[in-house]
């Protein structure tokens, strides 16, 4: 029994009813309080709204007599204004003076006082009701505001159920607003003037307070760097200098910051990537080293966070163009800070590609790379370049393609060129290779146990183990799962590349974006699935007859076609002569002005047409374009006749029948029809290459060691041979080497010195000796002002 006693007794589902509805209860009297208390204020504040305009329209009535007198002053003068206003009494009669003194004793309400609350009239009638006595006391005016009651939870007794209330604190709205009038005048007096300072001074201020923030930044952020896990708080108290408020040295601190803790990030920042704890790993007892570096972790990815935070804003304020309460940073200077902050995302994006938030970073870049400002557009394009290029996984590149390809679709494919065109920089091509490798040299394949037991004795399956195990350890050296994974993510990043480039193919084929298009189709077309080829072929062929594309364009088209043929193209059986015939037609469009940079492209598509394709070529189509190309090197810059003639001499060695071209004798029938736009039909075997003897004079002295060079025969031994720096290079290179883009001429011109200075005639040694005399006499005289007198003239001439 005593047991069952010391038990706390469980409440019954009946009580706990019970007190779930007194509690309902009070949360319904509070409810109905408060609307109570605030419809009693707005009554009392139309109430004195009331009073306040009846007041303002009728005067109130003067009292007759003041019972306690409390200020005498003031009613002897109104009782000389009321004799003043009233009539004589010497013109009223005595039985109305009687009467007006009777009615003033009378007037009860005009001649008591209104704070005082007892009764007027001592004689009462005794039978008066006790309603009648309440309603002839004097109101009072309530100075305190009402009390509101809190009805709180119940307390449960042995008598029962106790409810509880507490009075609501009131504010007194007069009191706080008297408090703050009598605290403004305190504050006005502290005040000091400030000082007007000189435009010298005013520099100087600046200038100091500049070199303590810049002290103080190198002081934070070597503390940082001599002691990163201990000192991580201190990136805090440098990230908050962001919000710098003198607007002196706002901006300028501001920028200073955002440089120092760009450069710390990528200095601490681990070479791998944190991730958050799980709550088995909190509450693991640890190390206190391990602790350590778990807040260090904690501390920096943090501070990252709200660093890539503020670097958004300052670029979103700087896009809004909306000024701050603040005020301190003028909305000129929002551009400086938004470049900033823009250069430094663009180093964290190229440092830090494995850390937390990268992908962060990719969504602030990508819309950026499409920016109206120029500047920030190409450094944004440049950092993503940089990515591609030193990317060697591949994952950083596929979330970049990825932001790119949906920012380009939700445009509309209305955005720059330069955008697509880093598409050109991705590390794609040499993966391919391994992969074809790995293709030719599959990996082999261990035996399982039953196969082993069939076919193995003891010892030679202890023999198999110990060599698989040693297989096994030299795969991972190898590292054979980072290829493969490689290999996926590369495969992913092309299909999208693809996927962009065929959406622009057939949506938008007017777009500025064509020419991107094009040359990355030309540099990854190889990699195309071989089921898109006939599509794509047919594609490009209709895009150079429509007639809407540059001569660029159209040689990058032709360019994309024969990359597709000369990789898995091979297998396929087309013949492109309609490309071929387009290039012929079209190479006379080169000249020495706007287009000579077209020639590059030109080489390229030649090398890939004729070199790489020389069993598909006719020998009447090789001849045809070795003349033509020796009539282009006539009217082009020297550097593209160089090209030219380095890729003649290439064709002439793969094709050694177009040695006749050396020949004036003719072969066959026909004559050469230079103006015919068909390679194949033109007679090319009729003429000569009758050009060289014409470059052999050139100007430049390469391109008449080439000329030279071609005339023999380009041999490749003997007096007439090239040089190795010349023979070794490719016509591209050739091309670059020789450029005068810069406006100097390669090789440089050499001077002539001459060896007899002394025999030189100077100026005046050409004029005859009268001829200096009478010049130094007239420049001796002096000028006088004379009549102009032209009869005597006129008389002399005619005598």
């Amino acid at each position: 029994m005593k047991a069952r006693r010391n038990k706390k007794q469980v409440p019954s589902f009946r009580k706990l009813l019970k007190t779930s509805k007194v509690k309902l209860e009070n949360k319904l009297k509070n409810k109905q309080f408060k609307q109570q208390s605030t419809l009693k204020k707005y009554r009392k504040e139309q109430r004195k709204l009331r009073q306040a305009v009846k007041d303002a329209v009728s005067k109130k009535p003067i009292p007759l007599e003041d019972p306690k007198e409390k200020r005498p002053g003031k009613r002897i003068e109104r009782e000389e204004e009321e004799e003043e206003e009233a009539l004589p009494l010497d013109m009223m009669d005595e039985d109305d003076l009687q009467l007006m003194k009777d009615l003033g004793q009378r007037a009860s309400f005009l001649t008591r006082d209104i704070s005082s609350s007892e009764p007027v009239h001592v004689k009462k009638r005794k039978h008066e009701s006790v309603i009648d006595k309440y309603e002839k006391i004097p109101r009072t005016l309530q100075t305190a505001p009402e009390k509101e009651l809190i009805h709180l939870l119940p307390i449960k007794d042995k008598s029962g159920i106790i409810p509880q209330t507490r009075e609501k604190p009131v504010i007194d709205s007069n009191q706080d607003e008297e408090d703050q009038e009598e605290m403004e005048p305190e504050e006005e007096i502290i005040e000091k003037p400030i000082k007007e300072l000189t435009l010298e001074e005013h520099l100087i201020e600046r200038k100091k307070k500049l070199q303590e923030r810049k002290m103080h930044i190198a002081a934070l952020a070597s503390a940082i760097l001599s002691d990163p896990e201990s000192n991580i708080k201190k990136l805090k108290e440098l990230r908050s200098m962001l919000m710098e408020q003198d607007p002196d040295v706002a901006v300028t601190v501001r920028k200073l910051v955002i440089v120092s803790l760009m450069e710390l990030f990528k200095d601490i920042t681990p070479s791998y990537k944190i991730r958050p704890l799980t709550e088995a790993e909190k509450s693991n007892k640890i190390r206190k080293e391990t602790q350590k570096l778990r807040e260090f972790e904690e501390g920096l990815v943090s501070q990252y966070k709200f660093y890539l935070e503020n670097l958004e804003q300052m670029i979103k304020d700087w896009k809004q163009r909306k000024l701050k309460k603040s005020n301190v940073v003028s909305l000129k200077a929002y551009k400086g800070l938004a470049e900033v902050a823009v250069k430094s995302l663009c180093e964290l994006l190229v440092a830090l590609p494995h850390f937390n938030f990268h992908n962060n970073i990719i969504v602030l870049i990508v819309p950026l790379m499409n920016d109206m400002s120029k500047s920030i557009s190409e450094m944004c394009c440049e950092a993503v370049k940089k990515l591609f290029k030193q990317d060697k996984l591949g994952q950083a590149s596929l979330g970049v393609i990825k932001v790119i390809s949906g920012f380009v679709k939700g445009r509309n494919y209305e955005v720059r060129p330069e955008m697509l065109k880093t598409f050109l920089c991705l590390r794609i091509k040499e993966v391919e290779v391994k992969k074809d490798t790995e293709d030719i040299n599959k990996p082999k394949k261990f035996m399982t146990f039953k196969e082993k037991r069939k076919t193995l004795s003891r010892m030679q399956r202890k023999w198999k183990k110990a060599e698989e195990k040693l297989e096994r350890e030299l795969r991972e050296a190898e590292a054979s799962e980072s290829t493969e994974k490689k290999l996926k993510l590369h495969t992913e990043t092309l299909n999208i590349v693809f996927v962009t480039y065929f959406r622009i193919l057939k949506k938008a084929q007017r777009s500025p974006l064509l020419p991107a298009v094009l040359e990355g189709l030309a540099k990854f077309a190889h990699l195309i699935n071989v089921e898109f080829f006939d599509d794509l072929l047919v594609v490009l062929h209709s895009l150079i007859e429509s007639g809407d594309l540059s001569y660029q364009e159209s040689l990058h088209c032709v360019q994309t076609a024969f990359h597709i043929l000369s990789g898995q193209g091979d297998v396929l059986n087309i013949d492109p002569m309609k490309f071929y015939t387009h290039l012929y037609k079209t190479l006379f469009k080169l000249h020495a002005g706007a287009t000579n940079e077209g020639v590059e492209t030109v080489l390229q598509c030649l090398d890939v047409m004729l070199t790489k394709r020389r069993k598909q070529v006719s020998q009447q189509r090789a001849l045809a374009f070795i003349k033509r190309l020796c009539t282009l090197a006539l009217h082009v810059l020297p550097n593209s006749s160089i090209g030219i003639l380095a890729t003649n001499r290439i064709l002439m060695h793969t094709f050694p029948k177009t040695d006749l071209l050396l020949d004036n004798e003719s072969q066959g029938s026909g004559v050469f029809l230079p103006e015919l736009d068909e390679p194949e039909y033109c007679n090319a075997q009729n003429t000569a290459l009758w050009e060289l003897h014409a470059l052999r004079r050139h100007y430049h002295p390469i391109v008449q060691k080439f000329a030279v060079h071609l005339i023999a025969g380009a041999p490749s031994e003997g007096s007439e041979a090239l040089k190795p720096e010349l023979s070794r290079r490719s016509a591209a290179e050739l091309f670059e080497a020789y450029s005068m883009a810069a406006m100097t001429f390669n090789p440089p011109v050499e001077s002539l010195n001459s060896k007899r200075k002394d025999k030189v005639l100077q100026g005046d040694s050409f004029l005859n000796e009268e001829l200096s005399q009478l010049i130094k006499r007239h420049c001796s005289q002096v000028a006088t002002q004379l009549p102009l007198d032209f009869t005597k003239c006129l008389e002399t001439s005619l005598r």
